[in-house]
């Protein structure tokens, strides 16, 4: 027979019920009123370099966070030229940024800043070509270093992909990408419009001449059409738990936080990468000279998640095979797109194996050498 919970059982379900419920309501009154919104990338980090509203960020390193061991060659983060960066410094104790700084490591991040009209002519060759390695050369520069550690988040990952593909011989001592489509066969829905439905990019270009952000944010929908819904009944499970629903307002805050994709440089998206499928075909063009990701031979990290609603699995799967590196490593992880770099994935998996493939392409650094 089964057991019958004591009146004390039933009315302490009873009172949690009533207290989680108290919550519920003043916590889907703050999300609905838009009050106490997450404070978002509160790591210190000085701006070392700027071109337009491209900024080159140098995070603050407290050799006390990490018992004074710091590694070389610094990292530069390439980031995606349609999201904003913060989701790599979502908040204090769920930062990407975070974890590699009390790891012992020099961190920079190219930040793309919001396109305007002034960026709508930037191509791909602009940024792989031009910023990129401007950036390098500054990060040389501020650190005293020969090399730097590439890592390219999402999009950024491409963009580092050809730039490792047309720059072989760059100071860098080797190449991790998270979450970097390369099959666009497998990017959804919108990329099918582009990609055999006669949608052109001029169709949906705003009066500035780039892609707004409502058409990239859409695109990312299409993906997954039932994952809003999804979200909000988990949201409503989880209500009453403060942590949770500050984690929630910073993450969902992000995915629905884009900005503009320079008009050239999404015209130049669709034809190659998409259209062309060119990474996957080896149909790849960089300031007029044919490029080839098996010329890639840094050694090479690619980190994907099994349940990313925005690179699928699919799209990602070729790269380990298409880098020509001998040095290269692949790592699947049962987790979604922002898994990756924020929450307890993350923090237990994902970030220490990227940290440990680092340092063991790094040298830590003695003080004198840190403090000079």
């Amino acid at each position: 027979m089964p057991t019958v919970p004591s009146p004390q059982t039933v009315l302490d379900r009873v009172r949690r019920d009533v207290e989680r419920n108290a919550l519920r309501a003043r916590n889907g009154l703050r999300l609905v009123s838009g009050v106490a919104r997450p404070d978002v990338g509160r790591t210190p980090k000085d701006v070392v370099w700027q071109r337009g509203r491209t900024q080159l960020w140098h995070y603050r390193n407290d050799p006390e966070t990490h018992g004074g061991v710091t590694y070389s060659p610094p990292l530069l983060v390439v980031f995606s030229l349609v999201s904003r960066s913060y989701i790599l410094d979502l908040a204090p104790g769920n930062s990407f940024v975070e974890q590699l700084l009390k790891a012992g490591f020099d961190v920079y991040l190219l930040d793309w800043g919001e396109p305007d009209e002034r960026d709508a002519a930037n191509t791909l060759e602009d940024y792989v070509d031009d910023y990129i390695p401007a950036g390098v050369e500054r990060v040389l520069e501020v650190s005293g270093a020969d090399e730097v550690t590439l890592v390219g988040y999402c999009f950024g990952g491409d963009l580092a992909l050809l730039y490792a593909a047309h720059h072989p011989d760059a100071p860098v001592r080797s190449l991790t990408v998270l979450a970097t489509p390369v099959d666009f066969r497998h990017m959804g829905p919108l990329a099918d419009l582009f990609r055999v439905g006669g949608l052109e990019v001029s169709d949906v270009l705003d009066a500035d001449g780039n892609v707004p952000p409502r058409v990239v944010l859409q695109g990312f929908k299409t993906l997954t059409p039932t994952a809003e819904v999804t979200r909000y009944v988990t949201l409503w499970e989880r209500l009453w738990n403060d942590e949770y629903v500050a984690g929630y307002q910073a993450m969902t805050g992000w995915s629905d936080d884009h900005v503009p994709f320079p008009g050239a440089a999404a015209e130049e998206t669709v034809r190659m990468l998409v259209r062309d499928n060119g990474m996957v075909t080896d149909r790849l063009t960089v300031g007029g000279d044919r490029v080839h990701l098996s010329d890639i031979r840094w050694p090479f990290l690619t980190v994907r998640a099994d349940r990313d609603h925005i690179v699928p699995p699919e799209a990602s799967a070729p790269l380990i095979d298409l880098v020509g590196s001998s040095d290269k490593h692949e790592l699947r992880l049962p987790a979604g797109h922002m898994g990756l770099v924020v929450g307890r994935t993350a923090a237990r998996t994902t970030v220490p194996t990227i940290i440990d493939f680092l340092r063991r392409r790094s040298e830590p650094l003695a003080a004198e050498e840190v403090t000079r």
